[in-house]
């Protein structure tokens, strides 16, 4: 199918929606009923509306085409572990440095810089069901490209 076969009036209507919910997703975000400028960055950017409820004005800075993919080179890669330990054969603290060293070698694995990774999630539970006095440990490290 070609765009010269769609139907006009769906096509009006997809857009009509599509901009209805990008108003109630801004509205969402606003701290006040007052108009808000609006920045839109991303390649579905050039596809809103030129004017929006509730939005004062809206930029579209240089390159704003790119943004997201800048976004994706400018952003933390990350690793993670979830595991189950059994403290009768190891301490808790061995336990923990086991999963933090695991999650950091999955973000390095993944793209990230050893130097620049850090511990941004660590969780642990102990599981009363399982033997061996087991503790559930969950630790996500993040760094940069």
């Amino acid at each position: 199918m070609q765009t010269n076969d769609l139907d006009e009036s769906i096509c009006r209507r997809a857009d009509e929606i599509i901009t209805q919910d990008i108003e109630d997703a801004i509205d969402r975000m606003k701290t006040s009923a007052d108009a808000v400028d609006v920045i839109l960055v991303g390649g579905g950017s050039i596809l809103v509306a030129d004017k929006l409820e509730g939005v004062a004005k809206i930029v579209r800075p240089d390159h704003y085409d790119a943004a997201n993919a800048i976004g994706a080179a400018l952003g933390e890669v990350s690793g993670e572990t979830e595991r189950i330990y059994s403290l009768d054969e190891m301490t808790y603290d061995q336990a923990m440095e086991d999963a933090r060293n695991h999650a950091i070698n999955q973000a390095v694995l993944a793209g990230a810089n050893r130097d620049t990774v850090q511990i941004v999630v660590s969780e642990d539970i102990p599981i009363a069901y399982l033997p061996g006095n087991a503790l559930l440990v969950k630790v996500k490290a993040a760094g940069r490209l």
